[in-house]
């Protein structure tokens, strides 16, 4: 099994499991692909990896999600774990939230709604480790 995860966060479960697809289509075996559907649940899912010692190497996460927004939570996330590349998947995200993104998490990325999987695959592909 991989030592490597892979975070999507989206309060919508029909785009955490297009994402999730879309992911193992490409990487296959070579990572582990975790779901949340919220900043807190993403929380919890990263304590428990951090404890298996599965590291963490990309969040993709919503901007528009119930409680916390998605430019917040990879602020934090980014505070806290500066080495996982961080990427926002959007429909909605107006350009101050991607620019605070920008500046303040090291923000990879923003995808837009609706994504091909083309895009995602590869705006992953050139943030992972060779």
């Amino acid at each position: 099994m991989s030592e490597l995860a892979i975070i999507c966060v989206d309060d919508e479960v029909i785009i955490l499991d297009s994402l999730k697809e879309q992911l193992r289509r490409k990487f296959g075996d070579r990572f582990i692909y975790e779901i949340a559907e919220s900043a807190e649940e993403a929380w919890e899912v990263i304590k428990e990896l951090h404890e298996d010692n599965i590291k963490i190497i990309a969040i993709v996460s919503d901007w528009l999600m119930p409680g916390t927004k998605g430019d917040e939570f990879l602020i934090e996330i980014h505070e806290r774990f500066p080495n996982i590349v961080k990427v926002m998947l959007t429909g909605q995200a107006d350009e101050d939230g991607i620019a605070k993104a920008k500046g303040k998490a090291d923000l990879h990325a923003c995808i837009h709604k609706p994504w091909t999987e083309a895009e995602l695959t590869q705006i992953i592909a050139t943030a992972l480790p060779t």
